[in-house]
């Protein structure tokens, strides 16, 4: 378990940049992605913004009708086998490569492997079954399977690159894949692997974020300036988006041998969960407070160690003042007082992608060094009495950063990441 954990490459395709570049400037410069939206053609419906991706056109269920940037060569056998998250994915992945300056046969040694994250492609599963009930099950597309269910990008992912050490899939909903980077850590800690990519990826459609709506947790404001705002006293709901992460984690030794670029060190991590509710967070976030004080423990760090934390704070009523209440008793009770700032005010919520993404963010700042400002956020509510919450991006970098996920069933997963 000495074993340390670098981060060596990044690739984004997010409502805020399709790069590294576009994306540390819309931190920095706290420019949001979010967009009116129709959803299914019908003007009357409530939820009408989302966090959508620039340069892809990717809404048919046939690759055939994709378009995407024209730097991606991607082949035909692989695209068959694809949902739209999974070309972000792809492309992301590729990113990331380029970004590690990784060979493409370097990932084929046994000693590299693949987790990711995605709650499947509902649309192409709806497509799928209405093919399949129209003809009465007497035909169907042989790739529907592996373009649709969960494990989606694992599947496509793992045999496109030929990757031969451990490849998974996480399903935790929003703490997707937070599980999966920190799964990811501990199989480097252990020896198992010397290389993990870890990818997550969701899609912007009806399918995907409509049901939501029927929980009343999507924002109703159709202000793509205002819609999100985590923390906030008239915050009314999350936003929903998507996209795709890799961040590539080596084992220290590895990564110096080959001179490998440097973000950060995942120094740790921590889980906890709840068993309060299907659906809605511990109303004093016992949970989340817990996870945060295992993922310290792990890092060897006290809280006053913390410069910064990137909440999941999604703009919901009742999460955000969870999460708010769960930071205080581990940091403000303690006498500590780290930045704080939810980095959804600018990208919406990605669902199961959101922990690799902002874990991501926080290698950017660690490396660039400057601290994400709340975006839109004009009244804290009440619960946030005594936390940091810078409303501008701060030119000063942190040296510790935690970052938070939380998911249905009550289910928290906390990164620390340290700058290198």
């Amino acid at each position: 378990m000495s074993r340390k954990a670098l981060v060596t490459g990044l690739g984004f395709i997010t409502s805020i940049g399709n790069d590294r570049d576009a994306v540390r400037r819309s931190l920095r410069e706290l420019r949001p992605g979010l967009e009116r939206i129709e959803f299914l053609g019908n003007p009357s419906l409530p939820v009408r913004v989302a966090g959508t991706i620039k340069d892809f056109q990717a809404d048919s269920a046939s690759w055939r009708d994709w378009r995407y940037p024209a730097r991606y060569e991607l082949p035909r056998e692989t695209l068959r086998g694809l949902s739209a998250h999974g070309l972000y994915a792809l492309c992301a992945v590729e990113q990331a490569l380029e970004d590690s300056q990784l060979a493409r046969g370097a990932l084929t040694d046994g000693a590299t492997g693949l987790y990711c994250a995605s709650a499947g492609s509902a649309f192409m599963l709806h497509h799928h079954l209405a093919h399949l009930h129209a003809v009465r099950g007497e035909r169907g597309n042989p790739m529907g399977v592996v373009a649709s269910i969960a494990g989606t990008l694992n599947f496509n992912l793992a045999a496109h690159y030929g990757i031969r050490g451990a490849v998974g899939g996480f399903v935790a909903a929003c703490a997707s894949s937070s599980h999966a980077l920190g799964c990811a850590l501990d199989d480097i800690r252990l020896g198992r692997q010397t290389r993990m990519l870890v990818v997550g990826g969701e899609e912007v459609n009806a399918e995907t974020l409509l049901p939501f709506a029927a929980m009343r947790a999507l924002s109703t404001n159709a202000d793509p300036a205002t819609a999100s705002r985590p923390f906030d006293r008239g915050r009314d709901g999350f936003v929903g988006s998507g996209g795709a992460v890799c961040l590539i984690l080596e084992e220290e030794t590895l990564a110096r041998a080959r001179q490998a670029p440097v973000y950060a060190e995942l120094a740790g991590w921590g889980q906890a969960a709840d068993g309060f509710n299907i659906a809605v967070s511990h109303p004093e976030g016992a949970g989340l407070a817990e996870a945060m004080r295992r993922t310290l423990a792990d890092a060897g760090l006290a809280p006053g160690d913390i410069d910064y934390v990137n909440a999941h704070a999604t703009s919901t009523p009742a999460g955000d003042r969870s999460e708010a209440l769960a930071l205080r008793k581990i940091f403000t009770d303690a006498g500590a007082r780290p930045r704080v700032s939810s980095t959804k005010g600018l990208t919406g919520h990605p669902l199961s992608m959101s922990g690799v993404m902002e874990a991501a963010f926080c290698c950017l700042a660690l490396r660039e060094g400057f601290t994400p400002g709340n975006a839109n956020l004009v009244e804290p509510d009440e619960a946030c009495a005594g936390l940091d919450l810078p409303t501008q991006t701060l030119e000063t970098g942190p040296t510790n950063v935690l970052n938070n996920s939380s998911g249905f069933g009550g289910s928290n997963v906390c990164h620390v990441l340290r700058k290198v």
